[in-house]
């Protein structure tokens, strides 16, 4: 051992070379085995110091020590173990000198973890949580006992909802007439009606597609209809002609055809157009009626589905004003259902449902809304987290750092609010004490037209009735329904079965899905022989609903809704709010409304016999039905509209402005290019200065010859610097003010021309700024952090060809600017576009922020390749 100790005399002197930076546990980075500087020794050493204990460490000194053969004994063996003997009991003192340091910091340190902890722990999904989190009627708020959003009539809140798809009117909403007329065309009607009484809002709009099409009523080609006057409610010199709930149905698309919702995504552009003229012109007139000296914009446009979030998303944009989105059935979870049912490939899916158009809404919708208002925590835990805009543990992050004022370099994720649906009270007749027991039975007379065409099918009309109220589509699962039922002769013997299938004429005319179930359907009851015994009438009202659900609890029924997943449900509320006991599927919003509600059992969609066993339970069970009656009516107010109106409100006026409120802008800059009837722009890069110039005179010239130069403005777009542009104008014979304005450092700046009057020789032009424009990109601004990012890829392009930076890619500060980053590029062959960088994925891309890169090449002209 004696001779082959140089392995002793490295780590020898690796202790030696320590110091305190061994005892005050300094350790280096794995990384610097990469850079060259990694030192086996050292990290030997330091790893013994921290973990072996200092008994151990003193035992093989004693023994290294105790050698009685000197040929055995090793001196710097013996030296080596009592030196890291000696650090390891320097490093134990320095520590504990450290924690009686750190213990007089202990408040201080407490309370700013606490604060931070109770940041990061903060739950993500607001809209839950009230004054007691404990309570679970707190969770989905009490509209008896819960207090209102500090709003009042003074504040005249103006509201946009939006919703493109489906047949949607105020009054005899035909429910089940298409997949497109269902739960969402109620939902957002209920909720303007809903909003437009609360206190504090003067008007919501409710926006939606006109349809003209000559096999619809023509109410649906209505430009406005009124949903509730709130002139009642206050004077009309207080609430003025404007105010309530309307629906604006805005002209876009085929005047003459409806059209579904897969086949609107061409046309929102339209709608978009539409839309905005008509808020700006609402905004002005309701700031006129009020005696108010600016227009009332407002105070968020709400999108409802894919197609109406791109179409909010586009508007917020465009008036600065805050959105929110509502996704109701996502793209993705259908994609992956679909898929897993194996009927259809991917491209046989999104040639259907047009589902990758859909999706790439939801993503951006996700980016441009402030809050997502969601009905239940596992639409957002196991659906938005499927989305690259959204994920859940890097919410809370971001959100704990906002709140202590960290910077989150760009990087923003909505709000996740759980606002649950609400349901209208107004109609509700209890026919039954909670005993279920008859209270005031009215003659058969009275009866609702809608009973005997049900009862018309059975031929025993007075057993309970089992309800189903579901469009005929193959996700509400009815033939796993009807199996179940026509496959267990003790329920069958039980019970009746209701179908409520929406409205429909020939089942020859209906859309090929509708039909395929019905056809389905019928073929069940005849296969199972349930002439008698289940009724699936053909039309019924939509004021009619509430009388259904009344009477499957006269007869002492059940409400089943076993859709293979349930975004809202609003049905089992509805069948709680009529005293009806429930049967659901454990898949999306029930499993959280029966937490609430505690009204029913929970069953498997794809397991038909235990369907069959919880329908037999339930009605065989007399407590057990009264049971669940007497407990939905006692929490069902727990859904109220009021109560989701005070929730929506209470996170709606959080929100504000992207950047300074339009109304309160001043003309900042004197230029004639909002008065232009044409403004063309002239977008010249990747050539050399002299061609720069040529073809943006030519350009002019063309145009000029045809005699539009009075009402046409020009617009000049580079990545040029503005002194640059002025550098390359005036030499060449043009004048600044030729151009009715300057997009420059490829689209961070936008320059106009002074319009002062007589023009210097020397050509020195005042050229102003326009703020508006970088007010706008300062929104949700992430520069700094995509600078740094920027700068790493740089350097690993670097790295990776083993060259200077000054031989490939460089930072160029000269051609930078607050919004705009400028590298040099001296060998375009050895870079490859940021986006195939095999770590960029097309999550960072998309959600780098605008902030504008500039790459160009070293050439004597420069020629600029520009990307945004």
């Amino acid at each position: 051992m004696a001779g082959n100790d140089n392995w002793i005399n490295s780590y020898l002197d690796a202790i030696l070379d320590a110091g305190k930076a061994a005892i005050g546990g300094d350790r280096p980075s794995l990384l610097l085995r990469e850079r060259g500087h990694f030192s086996p020794a050292r990290y030997f050493v330091e790893e013994v110091i921290t973990g072996y204990d200092e008994t151990d460490l003193y035992k093989t000194w004693l023994r290294a020590n105790a050698m009685r053969s000197p040929q055995e004994r090793n001196t710097r063996l013996e030296n080596m173990t009592w030196r890291i003997w000696n650090l390891a009991r320097k490093k134990k003192e320095f520590e504990k000198e450290e924690a009686c340091r750190m213990l007089k910091r202990l408040p201080e340190t407490e309370k700013t973890r606490a604060d931070a902890t109770a940041d990061m722990s903060e739950d993500l999904f607001e809209g839950e949580k009230g004054e007691d989190a404990g309570d679970p009627s707190v969770a989905y708020g009490d509209s008896t006992t819960g207090s209102s959003p500090k709003t009042s009539s003074i504040d005249k809140l103006y509201i946009v909802l939006i919703s493109l798809h489906g047949l949607v009117r105020g009054e005899n909403m035909e429910l089940g007439r298409d997949s497109d007329t269902g739960g969402q065309v109620k939902y957002v009607v209920e909720l303007a009606k809903a909003l437009s009484s609360s206190p504090g809002v003067y008007r919501v709009d409710l926006l939606t597609r006109q349809i003209l099409a000559p096999n619809f009523d023509r109410s649906y080609g209505e430009p406005a209809e009124l949903l509730v006057s709130t002139s009642g409610k206050n004077s009309k010199q207080e609430r003025g002609e404007n105010s309530g709930a309307y629906i604006i149905r805005i002209p876009f698309g085929p005047k003459d055809k409806y059209l579904a919702k897969e086949q609107l995504w061409p046309f929102i552009q339209e709608f978009v157009d539409g839309a905005l003229s008509h808020i700006v012109r609402m905004s002005k007139a309701i700031g006129e009626e009020i005696g108010f000296r600016h227009p009332v914009w407002p105070a968020v446009i709400h999108g409802h589905y894919a197609s109406a979030g791109i179409a909010a998303a586009l508007l917020s944009g465009a008036l600065n004003l805050p959105m929110a989105f509502t996704g109701h059935f996502l793209g993705k979870d259908k994609l992956e259902g679909l898929l897993k049912q194996g009927r259809q490939t991917r491209e046989q899916i999104n040639m259907t449902y047009k589902i990758m158009c859909r999706i790439e809404a939801e993503e951006l919708s996700l980016d441009a809304s402030e809050i997502v208002i969601a009905s239940t925590r596992q639409e957002i835990e196991e659906q938005w987290n499927l989305y690259d805009g959204f994920e859940v543990i890097l919410a809370r992050k971001l959100r704990a750092r906002v709140k202590r004022g960290a910077n989150c370099y760009g990087r923003f994720m909505p709000r996740m609010v759980i606002i649950p649906p609400g349901v209208e009270f107004g109609h509700i007749i209890h026919d039954f004490d909670m005993d279920g027991e008859e209270e005031n039975p009215s003659p058969a007379s009275e009866d609702p037209p809608i009973w005997s065409q049900i009862m018309r099918f059975f031929t025993n009309p007075r057993k309970p009735m089992i309800l189903a109220v579901a469009r005929p589509y193959p996700e509400k699962n009815i033939t796993t329904l009807v199996k179940a039922f026509g496959e267990c002769r003790p329920l069958r013997e039980l019970a009746n079965l209701t179908l409520i299938m929406g409205n429909r004429e020939a089942i020859s005319k209906m859309h090929n899905m509708s039909a395929a179930v019905l056809t389905s359907v019928l073929t069940l009851i005849d296969e199972y022989d349930l002439y008698g015994q289940v009724a699936y009438p053909k039309h019924h009202k939509h004021s009619e609903v509430p009388d259904i659900y009344r009477l499957a609890a006269r007869t002492k029924g059940a409400f089943v809704n076993v859709a293979y997943f349930e975004q809202f449900g609003v049905t089992l509320i509805e069948a709680a709010m009529n005293g009806l006991p429930i049967i659901a599927t454990k898949n999306g919003a029930p499993v959280e409304i029966n937490q609430v509600l505690n009204n029913g059992l929970l069953v498997d969609p794809h397991d038909q016999n235990a369907i069959a066993d919880a329908l037999y339970k339930l009605l065989s069970d007399k407590q057990l039905w009264s049971r669940c009656r007497e407990n939905g009516l006692k929490n069902i107010h727990q859904f109220s509209w009021p109560e989701h109106c005070k929730n929506y409100l209470s996170r709606i006026l959080t929100l504000g402005p992207r950047s300074p409120a339009i109304g309160d802008r001043e003309e900042q800059i004197n230029t004639p290019i909002s008065r232009r009837k044409r403004i063309i722009v002239v977008s010249v890069d990747s050539v050399s200065k002299e061609d720069l110039v040529r073809i943006i005179r030519n350009a002019i010239e063309v145009i000029r010859t045809q005699n539009m130069s009075d009402s046409t403005g020009f617009v000049l777009s580079t990545s040029l610097t503005i002194s640059e542009i002025h550098s390359l104008l005036v030499p060449a014979g043009m004048l600044p003010t030729d151009f009715d304005a300057f997009i420059c450092n490829s689209g961070s700046n936008i320059y106009y021309p002074s319009y002062s009057g007589e023009i210097p020789n020397n050509y020195k032009i005042m050229f102003a700024l326009d703020q508006n424009h970088q007010s706008h990109i300062e929104y949700r601004w992430g520069g700094e952090g995509l600078r740094k990012y920027l700068v790493k890829w740089a350097t690993s392009v670097v790295e990776r060809k083993g060259r200077t930076e000054r031989q490939i890619i460089f930072e160029d500060p000269e051609h930078s600017s607050t919004y705009c980053l400028a590298f040099r590029v001296v060998n375009p062959n050895h870079v490859s576009p940021l986006i195939s960088e095999p770590y960029v994925t097309f999550f960072e891309i998309l959600r780098a922020h605008p902030f504008i890169l500039s790459i160009y090449h070293i050439s004597p002209f420069m020629t600029f390749d520009t990307r945004t």
